[in-house]
């Protein structure tokens, strides 16, 4: 099996606003800010209001795949061995790019998750306390301010990653491992590509630039995604990856 981790670099040049870029009120404030669960219970319409705009971001038709999530599909199609994803983004670029075998280990911007069941549904709209869960009915007294019954299907800081059982199952038998887009500084999926190199994988890094845990790399390869992605592929098709 092959093991992709994506982070947000490879999601960049398809135009997603990093968190710093993405202009007024979230300049001035650190991601912490929006996106912990005790943030939600203190000042809900703060934290829909964050995942909103990045919602209305990635639907507004300005944001497309681009060719490192394109090869990455391609890899799935054509490789003699089976392609697991696992992305750390929470867009759904690799979905229309046309990956099929992909873990959101950190959730997902168009879903939402009721907090009383658990109920993950469909979410390509705004969120408000409002917003009732198909099971469970509207939160009582939303209007009164309190935490809304639905909240974005996103991992926050102080959260545990989705998947890990799958994640460390297909990182102990994988024979190829590739890290693109990742700084190599948030855990655990910083120490993935240790993980699957004493596992005795081939592990290779495609970043802007080395990550803080290059050392852990057979490989690197350097430069923007949308031409470094495409050409290992193209190489690991031809045999020479």
């Amino acid at each position: 099996m092959i093991v992709v981790l994506t982070g947000a670099g490879i999601s960049q040049e398809s135009g997603i606003s990093t968190f710093r870029d993405s202009g007024g009120l979230w300049e001035q404030m650190r991601i912490e800010d929006v996106a912990t669960p005790g943030v939600f219970r203190r000042n809900p319409d703060l934290v829909y209001e964050f995942y909103n705009a990045r919602r209305r971001q990635l639907t507004d038709g300005s944001v497309r795949p681009n060719a490192a999530h394109k090869a990455l599909a391609l890899l799935e199609e054509k490789s003699r061995e089976p392609v697991l994803v696992v992305t750390q983004n929470v867009d759904d670029l690799h979905e229309r790019a046309g990956s099929r075998n992909l873990l959101h280990m950190h959730g997902e911007l168009l879903k939402a998750r009721c907090v009383s069941c658990g109920k993950v549904v469909p979410c390509l709209g705004d969120m408000s306390v409002f917003d009732a869960c198909p099971a469970c009915g509207p939160v009582p007294d939303a209007a009164k301010g309190k935490m809304g019954r639905m909240r974005p299907h996103v991992v926050w800081f102080e959260e545990m990653p989705l998947y890990m059982q799958e994640i460390e199952r297909a990182l102990a038998g994988c024979s190829t491992f590739v890290s693109i887009g990742t700084s190599g500084n948030v855990y655990p999926a910083a120490g993935f590509a240790a993980q699957a190199r004493s596992a005795g994988a081939d592990v290779v890094e495609i970043n802007m630039e080395p990550s803080l845990n290059a050392h852990h790399f057979h490989a690197g390869h350097y430069g923007p995604a949308t031409a470094m992605v495409p050409a290992w592929v193209d190489a690991y098709l031809a045999g020479k990856g």
